[in-house]
């Protein structure tokens, strides 16, 4: 990871736990827009990233149409996501704890390969995953309290950007083949 990788990740990270600690503190109970606003937003940017990252290199690459893909179905979940403010705050909810288990499985999953195929990091991720599983089943209880998921999801934007502070500090292992 470059030095500038590295500082980008710092940054995101403190963004994400500044966005965490308001959701926290929010005590509103329209702040469920707040949510979509966030959610919104960082699956909009990181769809605009894939894209012009296919057109500028992937698509010279192996796999390459895969990314293109990602990035159009983001934009797709970003547009839906943005579309959700007139929804009821339980479908929101619903949403909420789809997006938490899905990426918590799909961390989960990521570890187990990255266990079997390189010696790792995987037990920061496998406990990511799990994170994002508890975050999940905490908003399935709660779904009626949106107080109480707009907490959680803070909870779990706090985890996140602690995550990503910590594995920009990670020192990286090189491989040299000669």
């Amino acid at each position: 990871m470059t030095i500038f990788q590295r500082i980008k990740n710092v940054f995101t990270g403190l963004v994400t736990l500044g966005l965490g600690i308001l959701f926290i503190m929010e005590r509103d109970n329209e702040a469920y827009v707040l949510i979509i606003i966030a959610l919104s937003l960082g699956l909009a940017v990181r769809a605009v990233r894939d894209i012009i990252y296919y057109f500028t290199m992937a698509r010279h690459m192996i796999g390459g149409k895969m990314i293109l893909f990602q990035g159009v179905i983001l934009l797709d979940f970003a547009l839906l996501t943005a579309s959700l403010s007139d929804v009821s705050k339980v479908y929101i909810l619903l949403y909420l704890i789809a997006i938490h288990a899905f990426s918590g499985m799909v961390e989960i999953l990521r570890a187990m390969e990255a266990k079997r195929t390189v010696e790792g990091p995987w037990k920061i991720k496998f406990s990511h995953g799990i994170i994002n599983l508890l975050l999940a089943l905490a908003c399935l209880l709660f779904i009626k309290n949106i107080i109480a998921a707009l907490i959680i999801y803070g909870i779990g934007l706090v985890y996140s950007g602690i995550m990503r502070i910590i594995s920009a500090m990670r020192r990286t292992t090189f491989i040299l083949i000669g």
